[in-house]
């Protein structure tokens, strides 16, 4: 009989779909698990079925054997996945794209207007009983719409932002490696990353992190942005430098942030949260019921379909080799 590993409850139908396809091994009532823990679980096991923060190295494999086939990434990233370790084993990899674009995208777009238009600061002002009188020059934000959204990785959850800066009335410029075929009908503009940097009103970041992106704005990339401008990240933090950022927030030379990962999570840089220039949010892009029970149970088809040696629906494709 198959049997996954499963490192964390899944919600939705995907357990039920695990149990009827073979023998389920989880830890009861257990939080994220500790490395140990994660090692015993998955020894012997057919497919495990794991999270993003789950570091899945030659320790990991080493200890699932030779009898592991996959390993079914409950996200869209998949940089926690030394992916040539798994093809030397030839341990099969899926992540769970599409199914989350419109929640990531949807939290990305209220990070851009809470802060464009100050929200977190009001509403601190407002719980914190401080005295305030309305005035034309109090708590005033900057529009959305006649302003450039510069989208850095225009994929499904990019172009998804894209569509909602057009209904707000922005103009959308993009930086991708390619021309992406998700311009279209976005009236989009292709740009280099330096150019869409010192011309957008809002930069939002939509790329995978790899050795190339990591720290893909420092500090010399946010010297480049206007003043006048707010950078948000629904990616991963490793993505920029946090302490470039915090530095040119406490200098006025951006005007804000939008932040839903963060460099060294769940811990943040502590100048992020004196700074009241930055929106900060705890990793909660896919967090709507639907997203993730859709998540739990692509991951759970993956699994299945990996366990009765078919193709699974969401294959991430294996590192080239030289």
């Amino acid at each position: 009989m198959t049997t996954f590993a499963v490192t964390a409850s899944l919600p939705g139908r995907a357990m039920e779909m695990l149990a009827g396809a073979g023998e389920i091994r989880e830890v009861a009532g257990a939080g994220r698990l500790e490395r140990g823990q994660l090692l015993a679980l998955v020894e012997g096991v057919d497919v495990a079925l794991t999270m993003l923060y789950d570091a899945i190295d030659d320790e990991f494999l080493e200890a699932a054997g030779t009898g592991l086939r996959g390993i079914c990434n409950v996200a869209v990233g998949f940089d926690n996945v030394d992916l040539a370790a798994c093809a030397r084993r030839g341990v099969v990899v899926t992540n769970t794209p599409g199914v989350l674009d419109d929640a990531t995208a949807d939290l990305a777009f209220a990070l851009i207007l809470a802060a464009r238009r100050r929200l977190g600061e009001g509403e601190r002002l407002v719980r914190a009983g401080t005295p305030w009188a309305w005035g034309m020059g109090f708590m005033v934000g900057h529009d959305l719409r006649g302003g450039r959204l510069g989208i850095v990785g225009l994929g499904g959850i990019g172009a998804r932002v894209a569509a909602l800066g057009r209904a707000f009335g922005m103009e959308i410029a993009y930086c991708a490696r390619h021309e992406s075929p998700n311009a279209a009908g976005l009236e989009a503009t292709r740009l280099d990353l330096d150019e869409l940097l010192a011309t957008a009103d809002v930069v939002s970041l939509h790329t995978p992190l790899t050795p190339a992106t990591h720290h893909l704005i420092g500090a010399r990339e946010l010297g480049l942005m206007k003043p006048t401008a707010t950078l948000v990240n629904t990616a991963r933090g490793a993505v920029v430098d946090e302490a470039a950022l915090v530095e040119a927030l406490r200098e006025g030379r951006i005007a804000g942030a939008g932040l839903d990962v963060f460099e060294h999570e769940p811990d943040v840089h502590p100048g992020l949260l004196e700074l009241e220039n930055a929106v900060l949010v705890p990793h909660i892009g896919s967090a709507t019921v639907e997203t993730r029970a859709a998540m739990a149970e692509l991951a759970a088809r993956n699994a299945i379909a990996i366990a009765r040696r078919e193709p699974p629906p969401t294959p991430v494709p294996p590192p080239a080799v030289d």
